[in-house]
């Protein structure tokens, strides 16, 4: 590309005025890029708000259908459901996570019900019912992969059952998109579609989102024995071929912000339906400097989420969705 030299070519022309600068915008955000995290709880009227997440709150079942309507209402096309579960259902074995009326499939057919054009998307990992708090089973300290890759595929076919849109396994176990799939479509569900955790890292930015979902306390060890290594990126190239070669419809890496690389090698590479999640830490880190005053927080959140659009996703998991989404609307 040749550039004409100065004064002939002035790049401060089309910064001269808002529509000089609309007209020359390389990324735009809108509101149907958005999918907006909820966190739901037992109960009926409960609102618990998260301390880590100022903003965000557990909602019990009626809430959070109330919740679903708004984010309707605003135009966010989904919604994706992570449960508070109650410690005392929570097993070695996980066996809540295809229970067909657990806290999740319970949301998710009332949502379905109330507010049916928003697609419902769900977490597929064992971590809410793992006593351990790992994101598989656990066997004398190893957290195996196949039989964890079983349990998953029943989580999933749960979720399907109960209406479930898009499965969002973000567990990181080998194999299990292609089981998922296959059974799947065995089972009559060939239009429920996968968003997978393709390149989820073994991050420090988690921790707020695990005091959401109550995993803090629960987890032994860490997750790096089948989470990525924060210094890889050859590695997640692999991965998300690998789960679209399995029959992942969608792929997403996590954390957003720190893996903006990933985000545009894998887009550019694939050419494939690519979302970042702008994690806990993320929207927490944001949150309390604007807080503080040391930040303006609303263009923070905007700068932050067209920065995933500048680097190829196609759509966003964050906190922000409603307020980026009132935003959007003036």
């Amino acid at each position: 590309m040749t550039i004409a030299p100065y004064p002939a070519a002035r790049f401060r022309r089309l910064k001269s005025s808002a529509a000089l600068r609309a007209l020359s915008c390389e990324n735009t955000l809108s509101v149907g890029d958005l999918i907006w995290p909820v966190f739901v709880r037992d109960g009926t009227g409960q609102r618990t708000p998260v301390a880590s997440m100022p903003g965000v709150d557990r909602l019990s079942v009626d809430l959070l259908v109330e919740a679903a309507q708004e984010a309707a209402d605003l135009g966010i096309p989904a919604i994706c459901i992570f449960p508070y579960t109650d410690p005392a259902l929570k097993t070695q074995l996980c066996e809540e996570a295809w229970n067909p009326d657990n806290l999740s499939n319970r949301a998710i057919r009332a949502i379905k019900a109330a507010v049916p054009q928003l697609a419902i998307m769900t977490d597929v990992a064992l971590d809410p019912y793992n006593v351990n708090g790992h994101d598989g089973i656990v066997r004398d300290g190893v957290i195996v992969n196949d039989e964890t890759v079983e349990a998953l595929v029943r989580m999933a076919l749960a979720q399907a059952e109960a209406g479930a849109d898009i499965l969002g396994p973000s567990d990181m176990m080998d194999g299990r998109i292609g089981a998922m799939r296959a059974a799947l479509e065995e089972c009559g569900f060939q239009d429920v579609a996968i968003m997978s955790y393709a390149a989820k890292y073994a991050s420090a930015f988690y921790g707020p989102f695990r005091d959401a979902v109550g995993a803090t306390g629960a987890l032994s060890g860490d997750k790096k024995t089948y989470q990525m290594n924060p210094a890889n990126s050859d590695e997640a190239l692999r991965l998300i071929e690998r789960d679209l070669r399995e029959g992942a419809d969608m792929v997403m890496v996590k954390p957003g912000l720190p893996y903006l690389d990933i985000c545009r090698r894998a887009k550019d590479r694939f050419g494939a339906p690519t979302y970042a999640y702008q994690v806990s830490g993320e929207y927490a880190m944001i949150q309390a400097a604007a807080a503080k005053g040391w930040i303006d927080g609303a263009q923070v959140m905007a700068e932050s989420l067209i920065a995933f659009k500048r680097a190829g996703c196609d759509g966003i998991l964050t906190y922000f969705a409603p307020a980026m989404a009132r935003a959007l609307r003036g």
